[in-house]
C-alpha cells in the first residue's frame, strides 16, 4: 500500500454483463497526526502530507481552521488553485484517456506545458494547448466513448455546501451529506472538458477561486472544489490545539462502496471479457481515484 493507500475493485463477467462489483478502499489515518496540534501548525504540514491538489488541500485546512478559530479568511492562492484543477484535468484527458480508448497520448506536448504553465506566458501555452492537442485529442476521445457508454451532457459544476457538512462534523445530523451520482462515463469525461474551459475562463479574467467555509467557536469545516469533486476538511479546535480533524477527499466518497461504479456500467453489455475489463477500466477512471488501484475482473 502507498502512503495515499490502496484501491482494490472486483467483479464477475457472467458473458454479458459486469456482476457484483465489490470496492475494497484502504486509507492511512494521515489527520490522526494533527490531534493536539496547534491549528496553524496543521494548516502548514498539509500540502506536505497531501501532496496531490497540494494547494486545495491547504485552501480547505485554513478555510476550516479560520471559521474555527472566528478569524477572517485568508485569502487563498487564487492562480496556483486554478492552475492546479487545470493540471490535474489535462494530465487525465491527455495521458490517461487515450490510452485508455485505444489512442496516442499527447505526452510530449503536456510535457511541455507543465514547463510554462507557472510562468509569464502560462496563460497564452494554455490556450495553445486547449486549442490544439486536448481539442483534436478529445473529439476522438469522445467518439469512442459514446459509440460505447452513449452520448451525455457534462454534469454542473460542483455545490460546495459547508453548512450542511458541518452539522454532521457537530453530530447534529446522521448521515454525511451526499455525493452527486453520476450515471454516465461521457458525462464524466465532458464535465472534465468543462472545468478546464471554465478554469481557463477564470485564470484569464483573474476570478477567485471557489472556497467555503461554515462554523462556530472551536468547529470549522472548509471546502474547496478539485478536479475529482469537492474535498472536504473539518476541524475540532478544544483549548487552543486540535482535538479531532477529518480530511474527505472525492476518492473517500465514490469508492466507499460499490454503487457509483455499478451505477456507471448498469444496463450495459460486453461481448468479451476483454471489453468488460476496458469498460470498468475507463469507469474507474471517469471516478479518479486519487490513489493507486487493482482490478480482478473474473470470468464466470
Amino acid at each position: 500500500m502507498t502512503s495515499a493507500g490502496q484501491l482494490t475493485v472486483g467483479a464477475r463477467f457472467d458473458g454479458r454483463t459486469i456482476r457484483e462489483i465489490a470496492v475494497n478502499l484502504h486509507r492511512p489515518s494521515v489527520s490522526r497526526l494533527f490531534i493536539g496540534q496547534l491549528p496553524d501548525v496543521v494548516i502548514k504540514t498539509v500540502p506536505y502530507l497531501f501532496t496531490l491538489c497540494a494547494h486545495a488541500q491547504r485552501a480547505a485546512a485554513v478555510a476550516a481552521v479560520n471559521v474555527a478559530l472566528g478569524e477572517t479568511l485568508r485569502e487563498p492562492a487564487h492562480r496556483e488553485l486554478w492552475i492546479e484543477v487545470l493540471h490535474e484535468n489535462l494530465w487525465r484527458l491527455l495521458l490517461d484517456w487515450p490510452v485508455a480508448l485505444g489512442l496516442s497520448p499527447a505526452k510530449d506536448d503536456f510535457i511541455a506545458w507543465r514547463s510554462l504553465r507557472q510562468g509569464d506566458g502560462g496563460l497564452a501555452a494554455t490556450v495553445t494547448l486547449v486549442r490544439g492537442p486536448l481539442q483534436t485529442l478529445a473529439a476522438a476521445s469522445q467518439a469512442r466513448l459514446e459509440a460505447t457508454a452513449g452520448h451525455a451532457q457534462p454534469l454542473a459544476p460542483a455545490v460546495l455546501a459547508p453548512e450542511a457538512w458541518l452539522a454532521y462534523w457537530q453530530g447534529k445530523q446522521a448521515e454525511m451529506p451526499p455525493l452527486p451520482q453520476p450515471a454516465s462515463v461521457t458525462a464524466l469525461y465532458r464535465t472534465r472538458l468543462a472545468e478546464v474551459e471554465a478554469a481557463l475562463a477564470a485564470l484569464d479574467a483573474g476570478l477567485p477561486f471557489p472556497v467555503a467555509a461554515a462554523g462556530e467557536p472551536g468547529w470549522g469545516v472548509g471546502q474547496v472544489r478539485t478536479a475529482r469533486g469537492v474535498l472536504t476538511h473539518a476541524v475540532h479546535v478544544v483549548d487552543g490545539k486540535v482535538l479531532r480533524y477529518r480530511v474527505q477527499a472525492p476518492t473517500d466518497g465514490f469508492f466507499a462502496d460499490a454503487a457509483p461504479l455499478a451505477r456507471l456500467l448498469a444496463n450495459r453489455e460486453f461481448p468479451s471479457l476483454d471489453q468488460a475489463r476496458q469498460a470498468l477500466d475507463q469507469a474507474i477512471l471517469a471516478l479518479d481515484p486519487c490513489l493507486p488501484y487493482t482490478l480482478e475482473l473474473q470470468d464466470a
